[in-house]
């Protein structure tokens, strides 16, 4: 077996998305709802009303309140609170599609040819080990401190477990779909359209998942050396400003920018492949 096929096991059903509407729906939310007014009042007892955790190690609700409205009415670290979002997001988002548009492709040629895979993975297996966040230094050296710098760790990142995955699913279409294909002479764009795509779509949009967070890892990393805004840059300034507040909204900021992708994706593998919120 290849070094770059996983462990999913081809018979587990994927689940239901998360609220897919319906009472299920009503009732998801409402726990989410009921475990966060949970958390709130739990922080804002233990830090403004008994005062067992200190706010200097952790700040109360009402400060981080307070810093949330600074950053987003004044600003903080040379930007306002959506112009470090769009920032960040920016640089996300095109080190994603280019490293998931790659590493679809490139997953997809290994798992249909043995040849292309006997060339590329000995390259890929030796590259796969390095952590996104070695590549920062040799970043900086060859592109500065700029966005290009930032986007190229963003592709590192991204583009693993884009081509694992593709790979992987590939490989688990079963084989009297290849032999359907071969007798009725399918090849070329086609084979790629009609075979090679639709049966693996399962496993490219699981990389395409896990690809953001690694994105939102790495850059979060990769701005915390050298940026002029971004959500790593606050939480960078805030460290230096030692403002507990200020760090926390930083990272809430980071969650909520990865969730709405998150969820973004979800939407569109809902459109492309319907059958998978039904089952």
């Amino acid at each position: 077996m290849s070094a770059l096929t996983t462990s999913t096991p081809r018979t587990a059903r994927p689940a239901a998305a998360p609220g897919g509407g319906g009472r299920g729906g009503l009732r998801t939310i409402g726990t989410a709802a009921l475990a966060a007014g949970a958390v709130l009042a739990l922080w804002y007892l233990l830090t403004s009303v008994t005062g067992f955790i200190s706010p200097a190690r952790f700040p109360t609700p009402p400060e981080v309140w307070g810093a949330a409205r600074q950053i987003v009415i004044e600003g903080y670290s040379n930007a306002r609170w959506h112009e470090h979002v769009l920032r960040s997001v920016v640089l996300v988002t095109a080190g994603f599609v280019v490293a998931s548009t790659f590493g679809v492709v490139l997953g997809l040629a290994m798992g249909a040819s043995r040849t292309v895979e006997a060339f590329l993975n000995p390259i890929f297996l030796v590259l796969r080990p390095i952590p996104p966040l070695a590549w920062i230094p040799l970043a900086i050296v060859w592109l500065g401190l700029g966005d290009a710098a930032k986007i190229m760790v963003i592709f590192v990142a991204a583009f693993v477990p884009s081509v694992i995955n593709s790979f992987t699913g590939v490989r688990q279409i079963d084989r009297p779909i290849f032999e359907a294909s071969a007798m009725l002479a399918v090849s070329g764009w086609r084979y790629w359209r009609e075979v090679l795509i639709p049966g693996a779509l399962p496993s490219i949009f699981t990389g395409l998942r896990l690809s953001p967070q690694a994105s939102w890892t790495t850059l979060v990393a990769a701005e915390l050396v050298g940026a002029v805004a971004g959500l790593g840059q606050i939480l960078n300034q805030g460290a230096q400003d030692i403002y507990p507040a200020m760090i926390l909204v930083g990272m809430a900021s980071v969650a909520l920018a990865g969730w709405a992708m998150t969820q973004a994706l979800g939407w569109i593998e809902r459109r492309v492949m319907p059958w998978r919120s039904q089952a």
